[in-house]
């Protein structure tokens, strides 16, 4: 018998009971749906995840002062100072996996302008620390290295602070601002990065150098570094090159004897991206399996509705058989009875999921990515458990005695 015939065939005695061949449809439907919409939202989150860890910038690595203890107390990380601006000097010149290092000071201050006034985060730094937070200049240029040096009264200044005190369309560069009423000249204006991973403003913050935050803003520790120290690695694979070597540096300058517990922590941006990560595959994995179970629900109405379909067509198939119809042509009319329900079904989820994601997405401001393959996947898997329990009963019609099936009442 022409293929094309037999589908011919099984697409008309499907339509012959629309509204039950829909109902069978129906589980294979919703799990299409719940796996498409379920699988794009958990793609989407991947992928800002991943934006998000690299808008703070790229192979850091970042080393925090160790903790203090104060009557049985524990005073958290970074409560002691212990690193020193001679360390930062050692790690720039010895460890040889690392591409900048930099400090990172910061306090909260009130910011004036001519007629508006924000608080926000001082930072100080060094101009390296904008090459390892990846985070190029919009307008104007950073500070240098001989602003440094000099101790000058220049601001690079992030997005968010232009807005609340120039507006959305002003042109801030050159404009003064006084932080704890010491004028300051801004010099630059960084690229807008959005929210960070913990969800901070990454644009609410005022970069200065920072020999001025200590003198003008903060004031010093002396020899100590009143915050943490950034560092980029060379490469990503270099990366845990880095931190061994950070630890062996600070440890022998330190003076810390093997087995003795470190006075400073090293911290990996991968890492803490890469936990996230898992935990948001794992949760779309979840989802996703929850949802798949809806599909072998599905396959199981198939089954039982195509099990109906045969006794309800016994005479038929025996006056089938009558006339010349062979077995393999009997189990291939139900064959693919069973799979245009499953493709057909597949294929309305499809389309379901994708808006439903879309609306998802646009309704709680969540991100979707909708990948092709996942709709392969899904419509694939659909079609393969037509296959699987649409099996059982195109070899029970295919079975059946002529005579018999021509006798049935």
């Amino acid at each position: 018998m022409n293929p094309l015939e037999t589908i011919r065939m099984a697409v008309r005695a499907l339509l012959r009971n629309k509204l039950r061949s829909f109902l069978t449809t129906l589980g294979i439907i919703i799990g299409v749906f719940a796996v498409i919409a379920m699988v794009a939202i958990g793609e989407g989150a991947k992928v800002q995840v991943e934006q998000t860890f690299a808008s703070m910038g790229s192979n850091i690595v970042i080393v925090m002062p160790g903790t203090s203890t104060q009557g049985g107390a524990m005073g958290g990380m970074g409560s002691m100072p212990t690193l020193t601006w001679d360390d930062l000097k050692a790690l720039r010149n010895e460890a040889s996996a690392l591409k900048a290092v930099a400090v990172q000071m910061r306090t909260a201050a009130q910011v004036q302008s001519d007629d508006q006034n924000w608080t926000t985060s001082i930072i100080g730094s060094s101009p390296e620390i904008f090459e390892i937070r990846s985070w190029p200049v919009e307008d104007g240029a950073p500070f240098t290295t001989s602003d440094v040096d000099v101790g000058a009264k220049v601001a690079v200044v992030g997005r968010t602070v232009v807005d609340k005190l120039f507006g959305a369309t002003a042109d801030a560069v050159g404009h003064t601002i006084r932080i704890k009423g010491v004028p300051f000249q801004i010099v630059g204006v960084l690229a807008k990065k959005g929210q960070s991973a913990m969800g901070q403003d990454q644009d609410d913050q005022i970069f200065v150098p920072q020999t001025t935050w200590q003198s003008k803003i903060q004031g010093g520790l002396q020899k100590f570094i009143q915050g943490a120290i950034f560092a980029s690695a060379v490469s990503a694979e270099a990366t845990p090159r880095a931190e061994a070597q950070i630890k062996d540096i600070l440890r022998d300058r330190h003076h810390i004897d093997v087995g003795m517990d470190d006075d400073f922590s090293v911290r990996n941006l991968s890492d803490m991206a890469n936990a996230v990560e898992s935990s948001t595959r794992v949760f779309t994995g979840l989802l996703a399996s929850i949802a798949a179970i809806s599909l072998l629900v599905g396959g199981i109405g198939i089954m039982n509705i195509m099990l109906v379909s045969v006794t309800e067509r016994t005479r038929e198939i025996g006056l089938r058989m009558a006339v010349g119809a062979r077995r393999r042509h009997i189990l291939a009319q139900f064959l693919v009875e069973a799979l245009t329900l499953a493709i057909a079904g597949g294929i309305v989820g499809m389309v379901g999921g994708y808006y439903a994601a879309q609306a998802l997405s646009q309704a709680f401001g969540w991100p979707m990515l909708f990948r092709i393959e996942t709709v392969f996947l899904a419509v694939g898997f659909s079609a393969a458990v037509g296959i699987v329990f649409g099996i059982f009963p195109a070899r029970k019609a295919a079975q059946l005695d002529p005579i018999s099936a021509l006798r049935y009442e």
